[in-house]
């Protein structure tokens, strides 16, 4: 998704109508959680390990290597 679309929806929850702005905030949701995952996987293949990437999302590393450790397309990487 290009930014200027994710700015669009991130007005959209602005909304005067809570219900058209509440469908924007999922629509929102699903876009950083989205990019975050691809921020993620870049990260690992760079070499980024699990505790650098926590540090820069301000969460633990058990709490990001649970989201997106072990098996899958992030977990080849200790």
């Amino acid at each position: 998704m290009d930014p200027e679309r994710l700015a669009d929806l991130v007005r959209a929850t602005d909304a005067g109508d809570p219900l058209s702005g509440l469908q924007a905030m999922v629509s929102v949701r699903k876009e950083l959680e989205r990019l975050e995952a691809v921020h993620v996987r870049r990260a690992r293949n760079n070499g980024a390990t699990w505790a650098e990437i926590a540090a820069s999302l301000g969460v633990s590393k058990q709490a990001i290597h649970k989201k997106y450790g072990g098996r899958g397309p992030f977990g080849g990487h200790k």
